[in-house]
């Protein structure tokens, strides 16, 4: 493809949709990236037809920040999704957080919005529960999910259950109105949320609209589920029940696009939001392949993703790219293809990924490791330096919580913050994808490598601006008590008096 198809495509801006697949998921779930039991036939179909990229990453090992760094384009360091309480440490939105995404950041369906697109998310918004921070004053025109995670269920007193919204007010709680069976594992959350998306997509193109569809289910977070039909299915437990469902019902997505004659002005893209979480197994966890550790690390596989660019007429089908991308790149890219121009008066991280994507080209940027307030690693080429490294606490993993079960590497998975910014660990990921050999700090290749990486970090940190923590302070006076529509449904509880406090992140 050559650039004046390119240029074409930016000026037909109104006419591509977007959709975006946002799971959790790790990198060797997918049957394309080599597992062996290959049960994910339509992501693998997905991946023929379209653009499987090897080397994509996340902006944070863990959910609410990476769901951040997509939606803004920009580090969680930088949108304020990150804590400083302590150092270092990965945080997240449950119920009792005081913050969320503040109103100074432009998510990517605000400004679609103002080019003409209708949005809509499904599943799971996770960037602050409280009035202000609702998805429906951030761009979105539609949602049907929830704030949180599906923990539960709770006793309604010292916790409240997780409310389900329909836009602007919520329509039930998990476990009381939504089942799901922690005994069994079944819930049929996934099959509402498979027929939100097919109703949603009819009705834009019914209307001639231009959509963006933010489908980011949870079924393989633990506590995992599935529908009854896909239960006990799979060759890999309840986890693997509940990918085969979700690959189902991405098939049926694509097809339903392909029925109504849109497929080919509908981008679509595949990806995760953190590493597979090995602390939950092997019955509930998933496989970030042959790569180092999972979900709450820096190491591969904490922050590698499964990943698939698809638009059918326009993506040659069967591409494979080694182009180094990170979510953040979805919200330039889109903006891009809705010949849109990402903000000025603010550091955007992500890149325009359609130059890859068409073009074939590799462009050359790196890729930051944060957890918390810390750069905990960069990648350069194939070149990965740790400037710090910690899997978890010793008194963590004294309570049984590990996140490189079976995997220690001596020196590299350390349980004390361990800091290397004078002599970081280098890596070569082409070599050592599962970073278990540093190179030799007396090697000429050692040097080499570090004299350019150095000078990237140095950039990078002199232009890092942090934005307002908005994980530092918890109440249970914020929980989800009394969200919008409580009252219609005689499902309003009594908050407890206010009583914040700095939010205690062990990891």
């Amino acid at each position: 493809v050559g650039p004046e198809v390119l240029s074409l495509w930016k000026s037909k801006s109104t006419f591509t949709s977007f959709g975006v697949f946002f799971l959790q998921m790790g990198w060797g779930d997918l049957g394309a990236f080599g597992e062996p039991s290959k049960e994910t036939p339509n992501l693998d179909q997905m991946a023929s037809e379209g653009m499987l990229f090897l080397d994509f990453y996340t902006a944070n090992p863990l959910c609410s920040p990476s769901r951040a760094a997509l939606l803004t384009g920009r580090l969680p360091v930088r949108n304020g999704f990150y804590t400083t309480n302590a150092h270092a440490r990965n945080a997240y939105t449950p119920q009792d957080i005081v913050g969320g995404i503040p109103d100074s950041e432009l998510l990517l369906p605000e400004l679609l919005k103002k080019a003409g697109y209708v949005n809509k998310i499904i599943g799971k918004w996770h960037l602050g529960h409280r009035p202000q921070f609702h998805p429906l004053k951030h761009g979105f025109d539609e949602w049907f999910g929830s704030p949180n995670c599906h923990f539960g269920p709770f006793d309604n007193r010292a916790l409240p259950n997780i409310p389900v919204y329909r836009d602007w007010e919520m329509i039930g709680r998990y476990y009381e109105d939504f089942k799901i069976d922690l005994k069994t594992g079944e819930a049929n959350l996934t099959q509402i949320y498979l027929q939100e998306a097919l109703d949603f997509i009819s009705k834009q193109q019914a209307s001639q609209q231009p959509f963006f569809l933010y489908w980011a289910i949870d079924a393989t977070h633990a506590p995992v589920y599935a529908s009854k039909q896909f239960l006990g299915t799979s060759q890999r437990g309840l986890y693997g029940d509940a990918v085969r469902e979700i690959d189902d019902s991405i098939g049926k997505i694509l097809k339903h696009l392909q029925k109504l004659g849109i497929s080919e002005n509908t981008f679509v893209f595949f990806t995760s939001d953190n590493g597979a979480a090995l602390i939950s197994a092997p019955k509930q966890g998933g496989s970030n392949g042959r790569f180092l550790c999972g979900k709450q690390t820096t190491f591969e596989g904490g922050m590698r993703e499964p990943a698939i660019a698809w638009w059918p007429g326009h993506i040659p089908a069967g591409g494979v790219s080694h182009q180094l991308g990170n979510v953040m790149d979805l919200f330039t890219t889109s903006l891009s293809l809705a010949g849109l121009e990402p903000p000025s008066d603010r550091q955007i991280d992500g890149i325009d990924l359609l130059p890859a994507i068409l073009q074939g080209k590799l462009i050359d940027r790196p890729i930051f490791y944060y957890r918390g307030n810390e750069m905990m690693a960069v990648r350069v080429g194939l070149y990965k330096a740790h400037y710090w490294t910690w899997s978890n606490s010793w008194e963590e993993y004294g309570k049984g919580i590990d996140f490189c079960p079976g995997q220690n590497v001596s020196g590299v998975t350390t349980h004390t913050q361990e800091e290397h910014t004078t002599l970081p660990l280098l890596f070569h990921l082409g070599r050592d994808p599962g970073e278990k050999y540093p190179l030799s700090f007396a090697s000429d290749e050692y040097q080499r490598a570090m004299e350019r990486i150095s000078v990237t970090v140095q950039q990078h940190k002199a232009t890092m601006v942090p934005g307002q923590p908005q994980l530092n302070v918890c109440d249970k006076a914020v929980m989800n008590w009394s969200p919008p529509g409580c009252e219609k449904l005689g499902k309003c509880l009594k908050p407890p008096k206010s009583d914040p406090k700095k939010c205690f992140w062990p990891h």
